[in-house]
């Protein structure tokens, strides 16, 4: 699988990895069939996100989407890091192969869900904003969206029953 130079860089050397202590915003998300899981913690300052970790098991591409998520919305306002979606994080990075691009959907997921949680904690509930993928969250016993790949983080063909 070929992956450009900025996601083999966002591989390789990550960014924003692991929990912040006391954070702001928690967002878990993940494809429980696939095995990719992201976790982001958020501060939050003057409405800013004024800092972001992530811990992520998964493939390479779901690593770097996660570390390259941090990147993008380090001081942007809440607002502003809401409206990034998949698309925005694949470009960002170059480019991402086909089989690969559902590992965008779960980056910026994951960042909505610390969002939500940060407005649900402070009483703004009324600003929390859906996912791309609203059954992320959830266990499902559905067909997984599974890339196929048999890179560590993927432990089912996309034509396998789940395990």
């Amino acid at each position: 699988m070929n992956y450009s130079d900025k996601v083999m860089e966002h591989f390789m050397n990550p960014r924003n990895v692991g929990e912040l202590e006391n954070p702001d915003g928690i967002g878990q998300v993940g494809n429980v069939n696939c095995g990719d899981i992201m976790r982001m913690t958020i501060k939050v300052g003057e409405n800013r996100i004024t800092d972001i970790n992530f811990k992520t098991f998964g493939c390479g591409a779901a690593i770097a989407v996660s570390s390259m998520v941090t990147e993008m919305v380090k001081g942007k306002t809440l607002e502003e890091a809401v409206a990034i979606n998949r698309d925005d994080v694949a470009l960002a990075l170059g480019g991402l192969p086909d089989k690969k691009l559902h590992c965008s959907n779960l980056g910026t997921d994951a960042l909505k869900a610390a969002i939500n949680d940060f407005w649900r904690r402070t009483g703004q509930p009324e600003k929390v904003v859906p996912l791309e993928d609203e059954h992320l969250e959830q266990e499902s016993e559905q067909a997984s969206a599974c890339c196929g790949s048999n890179e560590r983080g993927c432990g089912q063909s996309s034509n396998s029953d789940p395990a």
